[in-house]
């Protein structure tokens, strides 16, 4: 379910409701507290239902406001058939009856004329689980007309049935992509200035002369970033750290590569409470977080508390073990991150790919999307999923060795035209009784091998069929698997001049 409540009037359009065969689809929002709390009303609300099993769902609620600028909020609605708000992420909850009462958290506060703020939330629900009906700003009505209808559901326990929305066009080169254009958008630090650096002194440099945290920045990086000249810098702009790029309870950052290329060596990001923030053609290698020198626990990209819309882009990130060996994963995100896309890049030479979720209960992130990747020599998780949704295509996976895409306790993955080469157990739910699951359409297993399930190891293959359907939000155009080998070659990584596809093989 799908609910659009926009424009400053009390007018609704005729028959709107009937066509969509949704009734009285309208919900309940309240915006208060702080600053300019009395501000001129005017809110657009999108209510979406993400998913739905039996007794229960996933639903994001985004507002964006139309009126004056907002220091502090309080989002509301009411329930109408006796449905509970489980887990809320993006906000801090509190449920009386039917009334749910919503609050921003310390990062997401501030709210100006246009902006758009998402709190998610699993709820439970009996019987039916329509839509909320009463929608106020500042205690007067937010009216509009619903645009779409995004859920179609089942009540399985194993599967969701939602209506897949699938474009033929990519956005424009140079735009995110994926779940990361979701959300309001990825656009990092467009729009403010371009610094250049050197170190990654003169990163954190850059990032704390700005006039505020979330004033834009682009920050060109050329040469190797490493611990001998990464010190933490201090300021009113930034959180730093030695020995880590720290982007910090920060937003509208942009790092890129340039010249003759960024290399951070043994030395990672590290991404908390932060959003909007856009990374690309850069290489992260040996990050550890055992032996020395250590850094950002051994992940060279980590994402956690809060974070929001990050797309990662032609970027090369390698390791030279596993666990063992000092090395954790290449790609992670916990404590609520949402919103992500990894593109273009390569993973390699790791013991652990990516994860999300660092826990069994940790199922508070997702909607992220993986496309145009290599993964190569990766023991595991390329990426492990706890809860949450992916979505998984052309991706090209090479010597997956012990297991692949993991899907654990009720994560959801749509996994399209992939091409798996010299592997084992590329899909599945492994070592958890916690099952996940899939929806699957047009890969290539080229020489994969299956083991046999168990209780805790539940292989997709070698019969690989769908176990759930999953919605996506966003257009994208998907290559043939035939050509995913090729064209990931010659677009994947960095300073390949951000090259993409152009369709064909």
């Amino acid at each position: 379910m799908s609910l659009r409540i926009g424009q400053r009037t009390r007018s609704r359009a005729a028959g709107i409701a009937a066509a969509l065969s949704v009734a009285a689809l309208t919900g309940g929002l309240v915006m208060a507290a702080g600053t300019n709390a009395n501000a001129a009303a005017g809110c657009r609300v999108d209510y979406s239902v993400i998913n739905q099993w039996d007794g229960g769902f996933g639903a994001n609620v985004t507002v964006t406001n139309l009126g004056d600028p907002l220091s502090n909020w309080t989002l509301g609605w009411s329930f109408t058939a006796g449905q509970k708000v489980t887990q809320m992420w993006g906000g801090e909850f509190s449920q009386s009856g039917s009334a749910v009462t919503v609050r921003n958290t310390s990062w997401n506060g501030s709210l100006a004329t246009g902006a758009s703020v998402t709190p998610g939330f699993n709820g439970s629900w009996s019987g039916s689980n329509p839509t909320p009906t009463s929608f106020t700003l500042n205690g007067v009505a937010c009216t509009g007309q619903p645009t779409n209808t995004s859920t179609s559901t089942s009540t399985s326990t194993t599967t969701s049935t939602t209506t897949t929305t699938t474009t033929t066009s990519n956005p424009p080169t140079g735009t995110a992509t994926g779940f990361a254009s979701q959300n309001g958008g990825t656009t990092g630090g467009q729009g403010g200035a371009t610094v250049r650096a050197t170190t990654g002194t003169q990163i954190h440099q850059a990032l704390c002369s700005r006039a505020g945290s979330s004033t834009p920045i682009v920050i060109e990086v050329s040469g190797t970033i490493n611990h001998g000249n990464t010190a933490k810098v201090s300021g009113n702009s930034c959180e730093t750290a030695a020995g880590v790029i720290e982007l910090k309870r920060i937003s509208n950052v942009t790092i890129i590569g340039v010249g003759g290329g960024a290399v951070f060596d043994q030395l990672g990001i590290h991404i908390r409470e932060s959003r909007n923030i856009i990374i690309r053609n850069v290489t992260i290698q040996n990050v550890k977080k055992s032996g020395s020198p250590t850094s950002n626990g051994g992940d060279a990209i980590g994402m956690e508390s809060g974070v929001r819309n990050v797309w990662v882009d032609h970027v090369n990130l390698l390791a030279s073990g596993g666990e063992s060996e000092g090395y954790d994963g290449l790609f992670d995100m916990k404590d609520d991150t949402q919103y992500v896309t990894l593109s273009y890049s390569t993973l390699r030479n790791s013991g652990r790919g990516g994860l999300i979720g660092s826990s069994e209960s940790d199922v508070s992130n997702g909607f992220v999307t993986y496309h145009h990747n290599l993964y190569e020599n990766i023991d595991s998780r390329t990426p492990l999923l706890r809860g949450g949704i992916a979505h998984i295509y052309n991706n090209h996976y090479v010597s997956l060795n012990e297991s692949g895409i993991n899907s654990r306790v009720g994560a959801k993955a749509k996994v399209d035209n992939n091409y798996f080469k010299n592997s084992k157990d590329v899909l599945g739910t492994f070592y958890t009784t916690e099952a996940g699951y899939w929806q699957v359409s047009g890969n290539i297993f080229d020489n994969v091998t299956w083991s046999a399930p168990s209780s805790d190891h539940k292989p997709a293959g070698p019969d690989v069929k769908s176990t759930t359907t999953v919605s996506i939000p966003y257009g994208y155009a998907l290559d043939q698997a035939t050509c995913v080998p090729s064209v990931v070659s010659r677009t994947a990584g960095a300073n390949t001049g951000l090259s993409e596809s152009n369709g064909s093989c």
